[in-house]
């Protein structure tokens, strides 16, 4: 297994008042994760110089478990990302146009949303806000998550545009250029006079509780989501299936035609000679 680089956390973690038991669970979880990249790196400087003495059943003893405590590291890291997003994403805190990345390393931001996109896109959606951060917590105040979601937003091509809130971006899912209706600019900046400590969040029609509702009970993190739950998960792992099996019987016809064309082919010949 070839793990990634993660890139950490741009913004603060929660974007809400979360409880103590929250913080710390994700915090814990992250520690975790940093203990088994430790150990992963200590292990791969070992079997180096293991490789330089000569040592080379030691060096693949320590290489391996290295590869070892670097699964664990991306499992840590995968429940907290799970974690947070299920925090931060709950039903009432997020509208169903909605999605929040704090606390998300890079990377794991990027997955989630293009599985996100994907998701919204096959229910019709037309619209995604992206809650990205301001970067005020983050390293000389850079933010990290915005540059990369612009990044998806390209090769997709979807247009974006950054919101009146700096830490939210539109994204228009139907290709089209990225101008938020003047019904949602409205709705939006009523909403953040009165709730200002939300970060920027947006309140919509009831409707869009639906939508969340039927996101969050596939994606991320749950069963359904583990097992293909989401939408188009179970059919991708079936179609899977359906050409792992395609692909077993092509290579059979191409082991029994290199078997058996040579020697049609010689008969052929022969008869062909015999005839003449």
């Amino acid at each position: 297994m070839v793990s990634r680089i993660l890139k950490g956390p741009s913004t603060s973690t929660f974007n809400h008042s979360q409880s103590g038991g929250a913080e710390a669970e994700y915090d814990r979880l992250r520690d975790l994760a940093r203990q088994e990249h430790s150990k992963k790196s200590a292990c791969m400087d070992k079997s180096r110089n293991a490789y330089e003495r000569g040592d080379g059943a030691a060096a693949h003893e320590l290489s391996e478990e290295g590869k070892r405590h670097g699964a664990m590291m991306e499992q840590y890291n995968k429940q907290a990302s799970d974690f947070i997003f299920r925090e931060n994403n709950a039903l009432g805190r997020v509208d169903g146009d909605t999605i929040d990345l704090h606390g998300q390393f890079v990377e794991e931001a990027e997955d989630i949303l293009e599985q996100r996109i994907r998701y919204a896109q096959s229910t019709g959606q037309t619209h995604l806000h992206v809650i990205v951060g301001k970067g005020n917590h983050s390293y000389n105040h850079i933010q990290k998550i915005k540059p990369r979601v612009e990044q998806v937003c390209r090769e997709q091509g979807l247009q974006y545009a950054t919101e009146h809130n700096a830490g939210r971006m539109y994204i228009n899912l139907q290709g089209g250029p990225a101008q938020m209706p003047q019904h949602l600019i409205s709705d939006n900046n009523a909403y953040q006079e009165h709730h200002p400590q939300h970060h920027g969040q947006q309140h919509h029609p009831q409707q869009q509780h639906g939508q969340q509702q039927g996101y969050q009970q596939q994606y991320p993190g749950g069963p359904q989501y583990q097992q293909g739950g989401y939408p188009g998960g179970q059919q991708q792992q079936q179609h899977h299936g359906q050409q792992q099996g395609h692909n077993q019987q092509n290579e059979e016809i191409e082991k029994a035609v290199k078997k058996y064309l040579p020697k049609i082919l010689k008969k052929l010949q022969r008869s062909c000679c015999t005839v003449m």
